[in-house]
């Protein structure tokens, strides 16, 4: 049980990493001239995978 709650933690903490990291790197991609549509593309898929990693995340926590 504590071992289960701890891996929940852990993931959690992970999606928060995640976060910040997508956080940080959206003023880097801005400030290399990727193609705009590119940028577009690579910062929605970055929120995709991003809420994706939140739900599966959270449907652990509820389980």
């Amino acid at each position: 049980m504590i071992i289960d709650n701890l891996l929940r933690f852990i993931r959690f903490f992970f999606s928060i990493i995640i976060g910040l990291i997508l956080t940080i790197l959206q003023p880097i991609i801005n400030i290399y001239n990727i193609p705009f549509n590119l940028q577009k593309f690579i910062s929605i898929a970055l929120i995709i995978l991003f809420i994706t990693f939140i739900i599966i995340t959270l449907k652990s926590m509820l389980n």
